[in-house]
């Protein structure tokens, strides 16, 4: 273990630290191995904080504005903790109209957070979509990749309850 790797271990467990290094070892001095090593350590890490960016930077020889930019500029990557479920209230116009606004009241009250957070307990990430394309079933609220729809305030804590 490098002292470098000092800040990460702050974060992170040992095993992470040797994996993301032996990710930037694998993909260092060749061409375009900048958003594989990105995706990998995603992968590994679960999110890209810039203490893991300046790493990825250094073990690249690249500039970190290049790799803040590069994981800033694509939506996979995230710079914050995500939550073991994601959760996306549709708002687009048919789910708003049915109550898309009170559902997502309540998931913020529920988890005590906004849109694009996590909960403390790292359960939960709440988002917002425009539109699911489930219009009929309005209001939808996705879970992962469940579909919940015809949502109501009052179901909410049924629907978490599954996802624990």
């Amino acid at each position: 273990m490098k002292t470098e790797d000092s800040e990460l271990l702050k974060e992170f467990s040992k095993e992470q630290v040797k994996k993301l290094n032996s990710i930037i070892e694998k993909f260092k001095g060749k061409p375009g191995g900048l958003i594989p090593v990105l995706e990998e350590a995603q992968v590994a890490l679960e999110y890209l904080p810039i203490s893991v960016q300046k790493k990825i930077a250094s073990g690249l020889n690249l500039p970190l504005s290049r790799v803040y930019g590069v994981v800033t500029f694509y939506s996979f990557f995230t710079i914050t903790p995500r939550g073991k479920h994601t959760v996306r209230v549709c708002l687009g116009t048919a789910c708003y109209v049915r109550g898309g606004k009170a559902i997502y009241e309540k998931l913020e009250k529920e988890f005590g957070i906004t849109e694009g957070e996590t909960t403390p307990d790292r359960m939960f990430t709440l988002e917002t979509v425009r539109c699911l394309g489930a219009c009929g079933l309005g209001p939808v609220v996705v879970v992962d990749e469940d579909v919940h729809g015809r949502c109501k305030p009052g179901r909410i804590k049924e629907i978490l309850s599954q996802y624990n």
